[in-house]
């Protein structure tokens, strides 16, 4: 079985006021679901108001991140499944209780870890 991450970024949650509660309740609902089903492995979301830092091997820390890239932000669900076409179906279950689409991923197995 692989463990796939399931991900948007905090810009695709483009939902009414009045439904936001209802996207919390629905999104909890498949989390719930995946657990019951044995396949949840973690799930949460980057917090926002912590800004990130940037630490390199000698321990600097330095302000952001890195400056090149997009930032990382946004909802994470990881789930162990035994296909991708699991894995796709539980992307949809996710895309639509949170109203936006998701990307999926597949972790690479790393014996030693």
């Amino acid at each position: 079985m692989a463990k796939y991450l399931i991900s948007f970024p905090s810009a695709a949650m483009v939902v009414p006021d009045g439904e936001w509660e209802a996207v919390g309740r629905d999104a909890h609902a498949v989390i719930d679901e995946a657990k019951a089903a044995g396949v949840y492995v973690f799930a949460g979301g980057i917090d926002a108001d912590v800004p990130p830092v940037l630490v390199s091997a000698d321990g600097l820390v330095a302000g952001g991140g890195y400056p090149w890239a997009r930032p990382l932000d946004g909802g994470f669900t990881v789930l162990e499944l035994p296909s991708r076409e699991e894995a796709v179906a539980w992307a949809a279950r996710i895309a639509k209780a949170c109203r936006c689409a998701q990307e999926l991923r597949v972790f690479g197995f790393d014996p030693r870890s």
